[in-house]
C-alpha cells in the first residue's frame, strides 16, 4: 500500500483498520470449521493478531492454541488471511493498488500437555 495509506489506517471514513482486522482475525479463528470443509471445531485457548505498520505495508501476524490433539494452523492462517482482507476493505476507498501477498505458516509447534 501507499505510505499516505499507512498514515490513515487509523482514520480511514470506514473507521480504525487496525482495530477492526484484529477482532475480525481473532473472529475468523474461532469460526474456521465453517468457512474450511473437513476441519473440526476447536476449543481454541488463545487467538493472537498483531498488526505491524510499515512504510508502505502492515505485517499481519496470528497465533492460535488449544489444548485438543490437534493442529491449529489453520485458524492461524485464517486470522492472518481474514485480517489482511479487513484493511483492505477498509482503505480499498483511498488506495487502490494495495496487495495482499505472502501468507504463510511461520511456525508450528506442540507442546507436551
Amino acid at each position: 500500500m501507499s505510505p499516505a495509506t499507512t498514515k490513515m489506517l487509523r482514520e480511514l471514513p470506514k473507521g480504525d483498520a487496525l482495530v477492526t482486522a484484529q477482532l475480525a482475525g481473532i473472529t475468523a479463528a474461532k469460526r474456521t470449521w465453517e468457512l474450511i470443509p473437513l476441519c473440526h471445531p476447536l476449543p481454541l485457548t488463545h487467538v493472537g493478531v498483531q498488526l505491524l505498520v510499515a512504510d508502505d505495508a502492515v505485517e499481519i501476524e496470528s497465533s492460535a492454541e488449544t489444548t485438543a490433539q490437534t493442529g491449529v494452523e489453520m485458524e492461524a492462517l485464517v486470522a492472518a488471511t481474514v485480517a489482511a482482507l479487513t484493511v483492505y476493505d477498509m482503505a480499498k476507498a483511498v488506495d487502490k493498488g494495495m496487495v495482499i501477498s505472502e501468507v504463510e505458516l511461520v511456525e508450528k509447534t506442540k507442546e507436551a500437555l
